[in-house]
C-alpha cells in the first residue's frame, strides 16, 4: 500500500531522502571508477568482484528511491502480464514459418524476373 501511495506523488511531494540516495549512488559510482583506475595492476577478477559488490550496493540504493520503486513495481507488473499471454501451439508457428518462407521465395523469385527484365531492356538499349 505504502508503494503504491508513494507512485502517486507529485515531483514535489518527494521525500528528501530520495535526493541522498541519489547523491551516495553517484558517489559509489566515482568511488568504484577512481579505485578501478588507482588499481589497474591489480587482477581483472579481483576488480570485478569488487564491481559485482558496488553493484550490488547500487541496487540495493536504487531500491530505496522513488524511481526505483517505481521501477521494480513496473517490473513486477510486466512479469504479471507475461503470464496472461496467450502463446501460439506448435502447429500454428510451423505453419506461419512456412507462410512467410513461401512469400519470401515468390517475392525473390518476382524481384529475380523484374531484374533479369530490366537487364535485359538496358542491353538492348546500348545496342
Amino acid at each position: 500500500m505504502e508503494q503504491q501511495i508513494e507512485n502517486k506523488l507529485p515531483e514535489t511531494k518527494r521525500p528528501k531522502t530520495n535526493l541522498l540516495w541519489w547523491v551516495v549512488i553517484g558517489v559509489l559510482i566515482f568511488m568504484g571508477l577512481v579505485l578501478n583506475n588507482y588499481y589497474r595492476d591489480v587482477a581483472w577478477a579481483l576488480k570485478l568482484s569488487g564491481w559485482i559488490v558496488i553493484s550490488c550496493i547500487v541496487v540495493f540504493i536504487f531500491y530505496k528511491t522513488v524511481e526505483g520503486r517505481r521501477l521494480f513495481n513496473f517490473a513486477k507488473e510486466a512479469r504479471i502480464e507475461l503470464y496472461k499471454i496467450v502463446w501460439p501451439t506448435r502447429q500454428e508457428t510451423v505453419h506461419t514459418t512456412m507462410i512467410v518462407a513461401a512469400l519470401v521465395v515468390a517475392m525473390s523469385l518476382i524481384m529475380w524476373g523484374m531484374d533479369s527484365i530490366l537487364l535485359w531492356l538496358i542491353g538492348m538499349l546500348q545496342k
